[in-house]
């Protein structure tokens, strides 16, 4: 083969290799790529952890910051594990995986139900290790169970995830309802900043200022926040209360944290007490059905094809087996998130190097509070000028999906059916107030679990030769 040719194939590889699962790519490269992935990801890595553990009073007992410590550390590792794959575990795609926020209102139930308290956040732990062991052999089991996944039920299995998301951006990019100046003009403008950049980057700019948009996008958004006390008065005003606004970057924080620090092995007693293990688990039904749908959508949104058996068996059992691992860490279940997939598919970079990139640095952040603490500080509209975006785009994943065989009567009923009530009961919690409370924690919150749930019911019920015209 001529030189001339070589030259010509080595930079088609150079160019497309960030598309490519195994592509190589400069370090350099890699990191940033990898980054846009840590920050996407990090705040709701931790959300979790704030909500249970506080609910159960681990701060009071000077467990907060080593369990937040190790969540860090134990995304990472799950991460790098999904990725690279350990014999049948992992699915060796660009699945980023974190702490679930999916288990928060079981969680919480179990919790109240228990009297709260260190005890009970034990139990709690005990339970993931039971559930994740389950999940696991139920990623083994799979295949045989693949027939009720057909395209049209994890397509809308994947809409209703991002359609689950886009309130979740839309309420960063106010700033947060937790915040006293949620949806005030400067938050909004922090937040189009930052959405008009990372289309400004990645449609009007090429090579890593296009592929790592989303990354600019967002440090341009804490420059942003960075100058405006220049221009701005820092703080406001709201019932004769002065408060400072979300958007404030609060360095001290970072100067404050520590260089190094080993995490800390089983900072919490594990406890096994029915009144957890029994909704957990059912609960781990649930993520492992919300799994294949993010699986589904990385392959479609990113590689243009749908999951293989091996990839969702692999990635189920990696959910289950790390959920299990981060629970001997006081971390709750790691399962694969969601809003990686719409970063893959909005992106459409899939490199496995770049993305264990962003598994190191948060492996780093485990062993460097002062890492951690520099991601943390990220203002709400800064994420949520990038979330939104993101979110959005898993919604079109999932309606590639739907639409790969056709879209009939059948597919139009099965769709419509499962999106009207799974959205509906998601965004309207209260029509359930009168059930089980186990119902409303089921089959409440994001609505993914009724749409799966009658997705995969009409597939089965509907046969496609009685319903086609």
């Amino acid at each position: 083969m001529s030189t001339e040719k070589l030259s010509i194939r080595e930079s088609l590889s150079t160019v497309t290799s960030e598309y490519e699962l195994e592509g190589r790519i400069p370090t350099g490269k890699a990191i940033l790529l990898g980054m846009q992935h840590v920050l996407a990801m990090f705040v709701g890595n931790l959300t979790p952890i704030l909500v249970i553990g506080g609910a159960c009073a681990l701060g009071d007992a000077g467990l907060m910051v080593p369990v937040i410590q190790n969540a860090m550390l134990v995304a990472g590792l799950v991460t790098l594990l999904q990725l690279w794959t350990i014999g049948p575990i992992g699915a060796r795609l660009p699945c980023v995986m974190g702490t679930s926020s999916g288990f928060i209102g079981v969680m919480s139930g179990v919790a109240g139900s228990m009297g709260g308290g260190v005890v009970a956040y034990g139990a709690i732990l005990g339970a993931c290790v039971i559930g994740g062991l389950f999940e696991m052999v139920l990623g083994f089991m799979l295949k045989p169970l693949r027939r009720f996944f057909p395209s049209v039920v994890t397509g809308t299995v994947v809409t209703a995830i991002g359609l689950s998301l886009i309130s979740v951006g839309i309420n960063s990019f106010g700033g947060g309802n937790s915040n006293k100046d949620f949806g005030s003009p400067v938050n909004l403008f922090v937040g189009f900043v930052v959405m008009i950049a990372i289309i400004l980057l990645k449609h009007f700019t090429k090579g890593i200022w296009s592929s790592a948009s989303i990354l600019f996008g967002i440090i341009i958004g804490y420059f942003v926040c960075a100058i405006l006390p220049l221009f701005l008065d820092k703080t406001f005003i709201v019932e004769d209360q002065t408060f400072v606004h979300s958007w404030v970057l609060q360095w001290s924080k970072v100067g404050a944290a520590a260089w190094f620090s080993f995490p800390k092995i089983m900072p919490v007693k594990l406890v096994f007490d029915l009144r957890a293990i029994l909704p957990i688990l059912i609960m781990f039904v649930v993520t492992a059905v919300e799994t294949i749908g993010d699986l589904s959508g990385i392959t479609e949104g990113g590689l243009g094809r749908e999951a293989t058996d091996q990839e969702l068996s692999g990635g189920v059992a990696c959910d289950g087996i790390g959920s299990s691992f981060a629970a001997m860490f006081g971390v709750l279940p790691n399962t694969s998130f969601s809003q990686n997939v719409g970063l893959v598919g909005m992106t459409r970079i899939v490199n496995l190097f770049a993305i264990s990139m962003g598994a190191i640095f948060l492996v780093l952040c485990g062993f460097c509070p002062k890492l951690a603490a520099l991601v943390q500080l990220m203002p709400q509209p800064v994420l949520g000028g990038a979330a939104v975006m993101m979110f959005a785009s898993i919604v079109v994943s999932g309606i590639q999906l739907i639409s790969k065989e056709g879209i009939g009567t059948r597919e139009v009923t099965i769709v419509a059916v499962s999106l009207g009530l799974g959205y509906g009961l998601g965004s309207t919690a209260n029509v359930l107030i009168h059930m089980p409370a186990w119902i409303g924690y089921i089959f409440g919150g994001s609505g993914i679990v009724p749409a799966a749930i009658v997705a995969i019911i009409l597939n089965m019920i509907l046969k496609k030769e009685e319903v086609q015209e």
